[in-house]
């Protein structure tokens, strides 16, 4: 990976930004960047054909002076350390952005979970959950789905743990099924927290939802809600869509439910019959003219090679996705009046949501779907405003907005416990 597609390096630079901004000393800076703690696991794992194979896997606290560490766990033949150090260092901030009394987690697999067979995944799930037990815990770290992992795997971890300490410890984890502990609104939750934030962006901007038109890159969970309450809610025209097979494209906007049915059945949006283009390139769904822009793939999409293919017509970039905008690329949107709401705003819905299951699993008292949909509009819409009106005042970045907001969140927990 070129140096500066490192999302360590990334995510170190954004915090380096705004922390100038603030004022703050070198020293404290990197206390504010650099993880507390980072594990790394190797796995053996019995196949079923007999052969051993050893899986590597992390474990990742970046900063705990909030609350309990807080973050997904993805299975990727990609994940890195350094990405895993990346998105925990954003999990801090984004639970600091929100407003929620949690640090910053992550975890990852080295892994393509197609390639296992269920009883293969099963027992991978479980052996990882048992390598990082040490370490987390309701009130130490709690993990949470993430790339190519979903509530089943959640379900065999809290289970795994719950037998290693001998009680149900159901706040171990989140975004587990709802018949053991999870949560209403869980499943849809990010993509709601999205679908949220564009809504007072459109607000804000003076966008009549019904005249706008939208580009999804990603169609997976987050990318499928935020396109389905963008259009049910507001009348959003989904115009364009794209997953790791190609990108389509309907000028006349596509019927989301039946386009959501179609992927589902068929894994791939690419032979959807209703599109009148189709591209096998996914970041073409990056470069049409529409007003909103929703990348919910993976890091790194926009870039300052690609970067001028957006539209001119694009008032919002909402990033669902963990990193997918580039420091320069993110100057030069900035500089053509682009508002991107930044990831650890866009989608903090679905940590959000974590936290009301995590306190449901403490209480032992469950909320309707209604509470909770209620509860995270209030949380993320007053998050969205107190943010949009420090960028007006500062005369900033809407993401340095968010990190300078949530540094000083993070810095005064960490100043009045006397660690800086």
């Amino acid at each position: 990976m070129p140096e500066e597609l490192n999302p360590f390096e990334i995510a170190a630079r954004q915090v380096r930004d705004a922390a100038e901004k603030l004022g703050l000393r070198e020293d404290v800076v990197e206390a504010l960047i650099q993880p507390e703690k980072a594990l790394e696991v190797n796995i053996p794992i019995k196949m079923d054909n007999g052969e051993i194979r050893v899986f590597k896997g992390f474990r990742v606290q970046h900063n705990t002076a909030r609350g309990p560490a807080k973050g997904g766990i993805r299975f990727h033949p990609n994940v890195t350390l350094d990405e895993v150090k990346a998105l925990a260092l954003w999990m801090t901030y984004k639970c600091a952005t929100a407003g929620i009394p949690y640090g910053g987690g992550k975890g990852g697999v080295i892994v393509d979970p197609k390639q296992l067979s269920e009883g293969e995944l099963e027992r991978l799930s479980r052996a990882y959950f048992r390598a990082i037990s040490p370490i987390i815990g309701p009130d130490k770290d709690i993990p949470a789905p993430d790339v190519n992992t979903n509530p089943q795997i959640m379900a065999w971890m809290f289970d795994e743990y719950s037998k290693i300490v001998g009680y149900n410890a159901f706040g171990v984890i989140t975004a587990k099924p709802l018949e053991i502990g999870g949560s209403e609104g869980r499943v849809e939750a990010t993509g709601r927290g999205v679908f949220y934030v564009t809504r007072e962006a459109m607000r804000v901007l003076g966008i009549d939802p019904k005249n706008a038109t939208a580009a999804v890159q990603g169609f997976g969970n987050v990318g499928q809600y935020s396109a389905r309450f963008l259009a049910e809610e507001l009348g959003v025209k989904i115009v364009a869509v794209s997953d790791s097979k190609g990108t389509i494209y309907n000028p006349d906007g596509f019927d989301v439910e039946d386009l959501i049915k179609w992927k589902l059945e068929n894994k791939t949006v690419v032979t959807y019959p209703k599109a009148q283009e189709k591209n096998d390139d996914p970041k073409q769904a990056l470069y049409y003219d529409v007003d909103i822009l929703i990348p919910a793939a993976l890091e790194n999409q926009i870039t300052k090679e690609n970067v001028d293919k957006i539209s001119e017509k694009v008032k919002i970039i909402s990033e669902a996705a963990n990193g997918p905008t580039t420091p320069e690329a993110d100057i030069a949107l900035h500089e053509r009046g682009v508002l991107v709401i930044p990831d650890i705003l866009a989608n903090a819905g679905g940590v959000t949501v974590s936290y009301f299951e995590w306190v449901q699993n403490r209480m032992g008292y469950y909320w309707t779907l209604e509470e909770v949909r209620e509860k995270l509009d209030r949380i993320l819409t007053k998050a969205f405003h107190e943010i949009y009106e420090l960028r007006n005042e500062k005369k900033v970045m809407m993401r340095e907005a968010t990190y300078m907001r949530a540094i000083q969140r993070v810095y005064n927990a960490m100043k009045l416990r006397g660690w800086i």
